[in-house]
């Protein structure tokens, strides 16, 4: 009996060892990308798509989003209506809906989707999944519907609307299943799964540049054609940043996105079509040196190197000297019309004045010149602006506090500094010298008038503030040595200290547009601010904080987002 259990032992040692040695010496899957014909705009690809699709279906997160007014305002919008009719257009096609059902039937681990044509959305979708499953799913079942194919020695299924013109191509080639919505991506994809010669994307300088300049693949990748996909139309019209102009400049990128249990890691490349000089180093340093002064408290911060002393004085100017509310954004989209008895206005405009032109902040020029003058002779390195909320003692309004640190060339001269922040307020608060006088604090100088501004001087660093405990949670750190690394832009936000205030604020920033006399249950556009954005902040309620980090290669854009989560 000890004998058998001696063989038994030895032979399943055996096995183990011959298994773990043909792990190792079976070769690596090839990439999906090896698989894409050329001509692709986008490449998507995931590690595990499964596991992707299982984490976003079982996730809070999507049922936060799929109830809330910020998906209600998605699902009435021109860019959700165009996507559901080709939704339409390929059930019609294909026979069946590609719903979440659809989708998760055809999900398998290793995953990539090549969009040739943004807008008709022509795609070839290919993804690791054992045959056997394949053959189970509802898109194999109705290969009856279909007409067949072969190429590159495989046969795969084919089928057309007549009406919309729309096609759908699937194959199951091994344990690939393939999905197309154009004859010819798929073909190409068998043929060269097949040994085929063709050209691919990974023949193409824009992706082999993209992914030339980027480590290992992140659970999701995403590389970008943008000398091809910014001239689109159809960008121009649904890229949400809407920042066309600096897309300009870029002939690529990849991103990478790496996820753990409390953190969202994405890395990204952007490759410019003409090489940038790079950033000057005292630049990139003095943005390191200035983020070891953003309190531990600060809801929002931003450091960017080498800025120009205009962009500084208007910073200056808009959050400290003369804050008030900027130009209104041009309208993108024609106005709603909102039809009604016939009375004009409502009772909340009873106090303003129409017999009188609206107040305007006189802002002397002296006093301007001035400062812009000043901040041109001392050569500005970095600028930083952090951000605060606090609510009030009765807890009805959000206060926001500000303070511009900038980093200057050479040391600031302190009697010039506070003579042009006093010239420059002094129109707004009195006719002589009542409440523009300086007086010392402990560690910075105050205005001792009813308006609220303090400025401390370090050497090269201004630093000007409107809050006493801004100012002197920002000084604690000014002897402390920088941790951080240079760059030419670092930014972070708190979302978590500070969504209960932002929340707080936009119902008070929406609460003129709302109609007293609508019923409750009335269906109605919901407001920008206090429903439709403040709707996403409670879908992302477990993100704690974001934080990007950007170097300038002169050739290429290197950007780091993170994203912490509370789980």
């Amino acid at each position: 009996m000890k004998r058998i259990t001696i063989l038994l032992l030895t032979g399943a040692a055996c096995l183990g060892l011959g298994w773990a040695a043909y792990q190792v010496s079976a070769p690596a899957l090839p990439p999906l990308s090896r698989y894409a014909p050329a001509g692709a705009l986008l490449y998507l690809q995931a590690g595990d798509f499964s596991s992707l699709l299982s984490d976003w279906n079982g996730s809070p997160q999507k049922l936060e989003w799929l109830k809330s007014g910020n998906y209600e305002v998605l699902s009435r919008s021109r860019l959700f209506l165009r996507l559901q009719g080709a939704s339409q257009q390929f059930a019609a096609a294909a026979g069946l809906p590609p719903d979440m059902s659809f989708v998760t039937q055809v999900a398998g681990t290793e995953s990539a989707l090549a969009l040739y044509d943004i807008g008709k959305l022509q795609f070839l979708y290919l993804t690791h999944l054992p045959s056997a499953h394949s053959m189970q799913s509802a898109l194999w079942e109705t290969r009856s519907k279909f007409e067949t194919r072969s190429a590159g020695g495989t046969t795969f299924y084919l089928r057309r609307d007549p009406e919309s013109e729309r096609e759908v191509e699937f194959a199951v080639s091994g344990d690939y299943l393939l999905l197309a919505t154009r004859e010819d991506l798929m073909a190409g994809a068998l043929q060269l799964m097949a040994g085929g010669k063709d050209r691919t994307i990974e023949s193409e300088q824009w992706w082999s540049q993209s992914v030339a300049a980027t480590g290992s693949a992140g659970d999701l990748r995403m590389v970008l054609n943008l000398e091809k996909i910014v001239p689109s139309p159809y960008f121009r019209s649904y890229w949400v940043q809407q920042n066309i102009t600096d897309m300009k400049q870029y002939a690529a990128a990849v991103s990478d996105l790496f996820r753990s249990s409390n953190e969202y890691r994405e890395e990204r490349v952007l490759l410019r079509k003409t090489p940038a000089p790079e950033p000057a180093t005292e630049g990139l340093q003095a943005v390191a040196d200035l983020l070891r002064l953003v309190p531990d408290n600060a809801g929002f911060y931003e450091v960017n190197a080498d800025p120009s002393a205009d962009s500084c004085f208007d910073l200056l100017t808009d959050k400290i000297l003369a804050p008030h509310p900027g130009p209104a954004p041009a309208q993108q989209a024609a106005p709603q019309v909102q039809l009604t008895s016939g009375e004009t206005g409502t009772s909340t405009d009873l106090e303003t004045r129409i017999d009188q032109t609206p107040a305007q902040h006189a802002v002397a020029a002296k006093g301007a010149s001035a400062l812009k003058e000043l901040l041109k002779k001392n050569q500005l390195r970095a600028a930083l602006r952090a951000q605060v909320t606090e609510r009030d003692q009765d807890g009805v309004f959000v206060r926001i506090h500000s303070a511009v640190a900038l980093a200057g060339g050479s040391d600031w001269d302190d009697a010039l500094v506070r003579g042009a922040l006093a010239d420059f307020v002094r129109p707004d608060l009195t006719a002589s010298q009542l409440g523009v006088e300086w007086q010392p604090r402990d560690g910075y100088q105050e205005l001792d008038g009813l308006r609220t501004m303090l400025a401390a001087i370090r050497g090269k660093y201004l630093i000007v503030c409107d809050d006493p405990a801004l100012m002197k949670a920002m000084l604690v750190y000014m002897n402390h040595k920088p941790d951080s690394k240079p760059a030419a832009f670092v930014a972070g936000f708190d979302h978590q200290r500070e969504r209960e205030n932002l929340a707080r604020l936009s119902s008070v920033v929406d609460r003129p547009n709302l109609n007293p006399t609508q019923a409750p249950d009335a269906e109605r556009e919901p407001q920008f601010f206090s429903e439709n954005i403040a709707s996403l902040s409670s879908t992302l309620a477990g993100v704690i904080s974001e934080n990007i980090m950007v170097r300038d290669a002169g050739d290429k854009v290197l950007q780091t987002v993170v994203y912490k989560w509370s789980r």
